[in-house]
């Protein structure tokens, strides 16, 4: 009531010359209440304001610097020798074959284009999986893997409510939120050793075994983001026994397949053997990485179950959820995927460019560590070279990685994680010579 009459009482003094013509030709009653409705507060007032992105907050930083010697290793995109986006050969191949199809933009099922979803199975799994002759993979076309991961956390919630997903520490920091946006609890096991920069195999061990039995266990399928440090095929064994006795559900994110190592059956070890021991599995694609679809957003979520009919419900209610989140899925990245996949020439060529993208990753890695060795030879570098894909974990410290920026003009996250795809050889030097100078003096 005092606002209404405050506004009435300063809506008085205002003349009619002030105003609108269309104002003034209103009765005064409907002045009075045009006024009144403008000073209410807004519905939005409460909304705070967002912090910025950890990865996208450091793109930023990096555009408005203006040194010559700047570096950007904080986006995880791969970057040719010039520093420069790359766009893959058997991409550009299969978009003039697609074009020359004159194919049409009709909308995809919900469950998305069938070569493409038959394509991603063959290439996670492969082909001649138990799993897969069964009929005991529900495959969901989705927007790569952030999505995939998106409607898996829905999935999680409304099928297995008061589960907890057990994230690495450290990981992608995107997985706590999509977890927390889906009111799935989430809780953390050991995974990485910053005194040995190594994995802390014992303490993951140790915490999956003591998460309460059922719960869900969120795995990097290669390359694990940040740390670039994976478990050997034998520690796969030991955490596949310990998830099994316990009856936890593994949920691999699989971001890097062919990406790390340069071969994608080498690098889908960990989903294909957690799968031949019979076990239900959730994994999440994506293609941004193998074929650099940054852009078109593609990717795919796979639930193996244990009998077909399982199959056939579970994949009933993630068509339901994507329904709700994107109705179909876009066409252009799956039909890209499907015809590199399906084609045996492509296919090929694009084996060969994995392994041109990786092999220069691990070329820098092997420069970086040399010039390390001979700055500083009291330290141990090896992990450099051990940790694969990528990513490498620096084990900086926020006041190391802080001078790292300011005075060095090398952008990473503050966590020490540096991608190295973008990284050229010329570089190698002065990132050696930035790092050595925040260990020793920060």
């Amino acid at each position: 009531a005092h606002s209404m009459l405050s506004v009435h009482t300063s809506s008085m003094q205002l003349t009619k010359s002030s105003l609108p013509r269309s104002f003034a030709r209103l009765p005064s009653h409907c002045r009075l209440a045009r006024i009144s409705t403008s000073c209410k507060a807004s519905m939005l007032e409460s909304v705070d304001q967002a912090p910025p992105d950890l990865v996208l907050g450091i793109t930023e930083a990096f555009k408005a610097d203006t040194d010559p010697n700047k570096l950007n290793l904080g986006v995880g995109a791969y970057r040719t020798e010039e520093l420069q986006p790359y766009v893959l050969n058997v991409v550009r191949t299969a978009e003039e074959r697609m074009l020359a199809a004159n194919e049409n933009k009709e909308y995809l099922p919900i469950e998305g284009l069938a070569s493409f979803r038959e394509a991603t199975v063959e290439l996670l799994l492969g082909g001649d999986a138990k799993a897969v002759k069964e009929n005991r993979v529900a495959t969901l076309q989705a927007l790569s893997g952030t999505g995939s991961l998106a409607v898996a956390a829905q999935f999680i919630h409304q099928f297995m409510p008061g589960k907890t997903v057990y994230i690495s520490n450290p990981s992608w920091p995107n997985h706590k939120n999509i977890f927390a946006l889906a009111g799935v609890p989430f809780d953390s096991y050991r995974y990485f050793d910053p005194k040995n920069i190594a994995l802390d195999f014992d303490g993951m061990i140790e915490d999956i075994g003591n998460a309460p039995d059922g719960s869900i266990i969120l795995l990097h399928g290669c390359a694990h983001n940040p740390t670039g440090i994976d478990p050997s095929k034998e520690q796969w064994g030991k955490i596949a026994d310990v998830i099994e006795r316990k009856g936890h559900m593994p949920f691999f994110d699989v971001a890097y397949q062919g990406f790390a190592s340069g071969s994608l059956v080498e690098d889908a070890y960990a989903p294909r053997y957690f799968e031949s021991r019979g076990m239900e599995v959730m994994v999440a694609q994506s293609y941004s990485k193998n074929l650099g679809l940054y852009a078109e957003r593609v990717g795919a979520l796979n639930i193996i179950t244990k009998d077909a009919d399982t199959t056939t419900r579970v994949m009933s209610q993630m068509k339901r959820l994507a329904r709700a989140i994107w109705s179909n899925p876009p066409v252009h990245g799956a039909r890209i995927v499907a015809e590199v996949v399906n084609n045996g020439d492509l296919f090929k060529e694009w084996e060969g460019e994995m392994e041109l993208m990786s092999g220069r990753i691990k070329g820098v890695r092997k420069v970086l560590r040399e010039n390390l060795e001979k700055l500083n030879p009291e330290k141990d570098w090896s992990f450099i070279t051990s940790q694969i894909g990528m990513f490498t974990y620096t084990g900086c410290t926020p006041p190391q990685v802080e001078n790292m920026t300011n005075k060095w003009h090398v952008y990473m996250t503050k966590d020490g994680r540096i991608s190295l795809a973008g990284l050229s050889l010329s570089k190698c030097q002065w990132l050696a010579e930035a790092i050595d100078d925040s260990v020793r003096n920060h």
